[in-house]
Formats: C-alpha cells, sequence, structure tokens
C-alpha cells in the first residue's frame, strides 16, 4: 500500500483561507465576551445549544450540504477547516457536533427524503442533537456482537429492546441513531442481521442514566430501552443493510480533526508558558512535527470521503495514532512544566488528565483498530 498516495492532502484555496480567518475572527470576539466556556476535548464534554445556534445562523453546521437540506452548498474541506478552528481553541461545540459530523451524513446517504428534510435543516440551525447508540455493555468495539433487538410487528412498527452505553450527550440530545438486530445472530456470518433506526429519545420506554466520570462530568450515559414503539419511517436505510451503513459512519467518526485536536488548548497554553529556553523549544518542535503529520493523515482521508468512498482501514490508522499522540501530548507537557506552570496551563493540565484514559476507547478501543490495520497490512 502506498501511504503517499493514501493519505494526499487536498490543496487549499484562497476561499479556503479567508474562511479560516473569518472563523477565527469570529472566535476571538466569543471569547472576549467570556460568554462561553472554552476547554479542552470540548467537543465531547461542552453542551451549548446557544453556540450552536450562533453556528448554524451563520451557516458554519453543515457547511457543505445541499441548501435544501440547510447547507451553504460549499466543500467538505471548507466544513473541516472550520470544525479545525473550533478544536483548536476549546469551542463549545459538543451539542451539535455528533449530528454534524455523522449523524446528518448518514441519513444523507441512507435516509429516505422524508428523513433529510425532517432532521437535516434542523442540525444545521443548530436546534436537533443527536447521541450514537452503538456500544453495549456486553459488546464495546465489537458492535457485530450488539443484543439490543428491533422486532418486526404485524402493523410494520417495530418493539426495540436493549441497551446502549457510552452514549456522549444522550441525556441531552432529542434523538439517537441506534445500531441493533432484527434477526438473531448467525456466528457464521456476524455483519448480517443488523439495522439501524433513529429514535426520539422522548418516547415512552426509554431512560437513560449519566455515567460520572473521573473529574465528575456526567456527559457519558447509559440508554435503555424497554418495548419502545418505533415507527416504520424510524427505519434508516435497509433492514440488515446496517453493517455497511454503520462502517461508513465510522469514517467520520474516526478520521476528523477531533482525533488529534482535543487537547489543542492545553498544547498552545504550553506555548505561551514555554519562554526561550532551548529545551521546551525542541519540546515544541517534536510536538508540532507530529501534529502536522497527523493533520495531514486526517485531510487525506477527508479526500476519500470527498471523493465517495469508505476508507475504513485508514480511517482507524489516523484514530490511532491521533489518540495517541493526545495522550502522549499530556505527558509532555506534564514532564516539561514540573513547578513552573501558570494557572491557566495547571488548570488544563488537570482536565487533559483526567479525560486521557478514554481517547484511546472512545470510537473503537486501540486493540481493536490495530487488529483492523494488521489485516490490512499484513499478508494473508
Amino acid at each position: 500500500m502506498n501511504f503517499a498516495e493514501t493519505f494526499q492532502p487536498p490543496a487549499v484555496s484562497p476561499e479556503l483561507e479567508a474562511l479560516r480567518q473569518e472563523v477565527r475572527g469570529f472566535l476571538g470576539e466569543v471569547r472576549k465576551k467570556g460568554e462561553f466556556d472554552f476547554c479542552n476535548n470540548s467537543w465531547a464534554e461542552t453542551f451549548s445549544p446557544e453556540f450552536s445556534r450562533l453556528l448554524g445562523a451563520r451557516g458554519w453546521i453543515g457547511y457543505h450540504w445541499p441548501e435544501e437540506y440547510g447547507g451553504r452548498g460549499g466543500s467538505y474541506l471548507a466544513t473541516y477547516t472550520i470544525n479545525e478552528e473550533m478544536l483548536a481553541v476549546g469551542a463549545p461545540i459538543g451539542a451539535h457536533w455528533i449530528a454534524a459530523r455523522q449523524s446528518g451524513p448518514l441519513l444523507m446517504k441512507f435516509g429516505t427524503e422524508e428523513q433529510r428534510q425532517k432532521y437535516l435543516p434542523r442540525i444545521a440551525r443548530g436546534e436537533s442533537f443527536f447521541a450514537i447508540g452503538m456500544s453495549e455493555p456486553d459488546s464495546g468495539s465489537d458492535l457485530a456482537a450488539v443484543r439490543t433487538r428491533a422486532t418486526l410487528q404485524e402493523d410494520g412498527r417495530y418493539i426495540l429492546k436493549g441497551r446502549k452505553i457510552w452514549s456522549t450527550g444522550a441525556h441531552k440530545c432529542d434523538h439517537m441513531i441506534v445500531l441493533c438486530r432484527t434477526s438473531p445472530l448467525d456466528t457464521k456470518h456476524r455483519h448480517q442481521g443488523i439495522t439501524q433506526f433513529v429514535v426520539d429519545l422522548t418516547l415512552d420506554g426509554i431512560s437513560i442514566h449519566p455515567i460520572r466520570s473521573i473529574d465528575g462530568n456526567e456527559h457519558f450515559n447509559e440508554v435503555v430501552f424497554d418495548d419502545v414503539v418505533l415507527e416504520p419511517d424510524a427505519l434508516v436505510g435497509t433492514e440488515g443493510g446496517g453493517w455497511n451503513q454503520v462502517t461508513s459512519e465510522l469514517g467520520y467518526e474516526r478520521s476528523g480533526p477531533e482525533r488529534y485536536l482535543s487537547v489543542m488548548p492545553l498544547i498552545e497554553a504550553f506555548a505561551k508558558d514555554s519562554g526561550n529556553s532551548e529545551e521546551q523549544t525542541r519540546t515544541l518542535g517534536r510536538l508540532s512535527a507530529r501534529l502536522l503529520t497527523q493533520r495531514a493523515m486526517s485531510l487525506g482521508i477527508t479526500s476519500e470521503l470527498v471523493a465517495g468512498r469508505s476508507p475504513v482501514f485508514e480511517a482507524a490508522l489516523s484514530k490511532d495514532l491521533g489518540t495517541i499522540f493526545e495522550q502522549d501530548a499530556i505527558e509532555i507537557v506534564r514532564a516539561a512544566t514540573e513547578g513552573t506552570r501558570s494557572t491557566e496551563l495547571s488548570q488544563l493540565l488537570q482536565e487533559a488528565i483526567c479525560a486521557s484514559p478514554a481517547f484511546t476507547i472512545r470510537g473503537g478501543t486501540t486493540q481493536i483498530l490495530r487488529m483492523m490495520i494488521s489485516k490490512e497490512v499484513l499478508p494473508r
């Protein structure tokens, strides 16, 4: 495999650079006003509908979506640029993040026209928020082992029963795309019989239980479905076609800039605090080299997605390397600033250390991703 070709980043146009400067100017003004909290890992640990609506009013959510679905008809790279700037400063984008990153694109690709018209414009306006319904207590990253079940009834409706876990923001979101079984598990064909549904989280029979993390925050959840009635129009794509759909979705989930920019506010604070010492300059250089390499990989995968391909292996590789970089960066900054940290840097470092164990778990554990990678690159 020629990795230089696989991860070839796209060219940057003057229009794109102008958009970047516009976004930076906007973020600078917002931060001056002090109305919103900016932090590490902001795409996962913040939930600000107000900030999302601000971005929606500017057309900065789903910027590349067709206008009839609430977008601006721009390029996918423009959306990437907007997201990159938001992540770099830790803007509170968590409310709309999952809906814009993967739920919306999934519905765009596999949903019905009625589903697109119903959900996409509201996502683009920053008015509708989605959670992920993939992982389960007994399956983790092995999505083919899901046990949540949707049973078809004679009237065409489905009865949903089961549990999902690690569902970021589910206690504040209005919808979830749920991966479940619509036929019994065939151990010889584990990927068959899996289906996706878009589920209104206000339906009867749904209970949501926040999970408190080590830092005291409650952004993860366990979601229980107890005989939830789903109308036929909740089905996404085709019954039994969920595996191909969810792997397509994972390409978006695993390859974006959030997989290497979650601790960028920490790195920026370290750069400000580093002074002019030769050792800290070298440390910043090493961090920057890895950061730029990771960015080139992520942009290359973006080009693959724009071309309509499904870079599952490449996304797994990018996610693995990106989250390892984030964990390494935290330890590098900690070691380099022992006894010399500013108050801001200390706070950001404390937040990052508490959040870091989840980096190599969410979106697919390191072990599962490396198994996928090895299958692709090693001789069969």
